[in-house]
């Protein structure tokens, strides 16, 4: 196989119809290490939006149990991605996320705005330092999939392009981004987690290149002090050359998934999807919440 010759065959696919499979080559097959990476900046971003960072440093998922939610929260997006939003897998991933967001008083305006997220961040991060630019049937499947899984989860109001997902973001974001004592801790647990990956001398070194991948509004909002100017220059041009240089390696003939991402370290044993992710804090944002039956962000079909 040639390196152009998959990108050819998502061109010869309808990006509606096919949106699936299309954003399943995207992700698993043409970019899994930089979706990897933009789903995580994806997520941080929401950290800066206070009413998402309080509700998640009250309910310490992500102060306590950092690598736990991380875990729990990629593998229940990937089982979506690999098995499809019909299938077993799927309707369990979507039931189990359904269920930990009802449990908290989050407003429709903060779950579009991650959704935004999910649409947004990749096509930028990939066009930055992908070993390509994303194609234009790659961007209208990767809404349409998001608008999907957004009326899975109940979410009204979805916008209808790209092109009005990214003014939706860049709108929220001037509007809420603001400093939160909650949400910078929230950071902080989320930084010391993704250095925790590597050898502990590595880092200050680790986190002083991920702040310099980060934009000035992040760094503003969480009060970091900007890296030095050339930290992140050379930060960003070792991003962008590792791009350069996978476009020059075979290209990969077997997906690989979020489940097979070797910073997801709690569950060496497997897992079920049922049992992931969290369960109701009580006395955060109106919990406990009892439900019972089936809502309609619950429905597949």
């Amino acid at each position: 196989m040639k390196r152009y010759e998959r990108l050819e065959r998502i061109r010869r696919m309808d990006p509606v119809a096919d949106a699936v499979e299309i954003y399943r080559i995207s992700a698993s097959l043409e970019f899994p290490w930089d979706f990897a990476r933009a789903l995580e900046l994806a997520l941080y971003r929401t950290y800066a939006v206070p009413s998402i960072g309080r509700l998640l440093a009250e309910t310490a998922e992500l102060t306590d149990r950092t690598q736990k939610r991380y875990d729990d929260t990629s593998l229940l997006l990937d089982a979506v991605v690999e098995h499809g939003f019909a299938s077993v897998q799927g309707r369990t991933a979507i039931r189990r996320i359904n269920q930990m967001h009802r449990a908290y008083d989050i407003s429709n305006d903060d779950m579009r705005y991650v959704l935004c997220t999910f649409v947004v961040t990749p096509k930028r991060w990939i066009d930055a330092y992908g070993w390509r630019r994303m194609s234009r049937h790659e961007i209208v499947a990767a809404t349409v999939y998001y608008r999907t899984l957004g009326r899975h989860m109940g979410i009204t109001d979805l916008p209808e392009s790209y092109e009005e997902f990214e003014d939706c973001l860049d709108a929220y974001e001037e509007a809420h981004f603001a400093w939160d004592e909650q949400s910078r801790r929230v950071s902080d647990a989320t930084l010391d987690l993704m250095t925790s990956w590597y050898p502990k001398p590595m880092a200050p070194v680790l986190r002083a290149a991920t702040l310099a991948l980060l934009d000035e509004p992040l760094l503003k909002a969480f009060r970091y002090e900007p890296p030095a100017p050339v930290t992140t220059t050379v930060v960003r041009r070792a991003v962008r050359m590792r791009g350069r240089l996978v476009r020059l390696l075979p290209p990969r003939r077997t997906p690989h998934y979020g489940r097979q991402n070797w910073e997801i370290k709690g569950y060496p044993n497997g897992y079920r999807l049922a049992d992931l992710g969290t369960r109701p804090v009580p006395g955060v944002r109106g919990c406990p919440v009892r439900h019972t039956g089936t809502s309609a962000a619950d429905s597949l079909e």
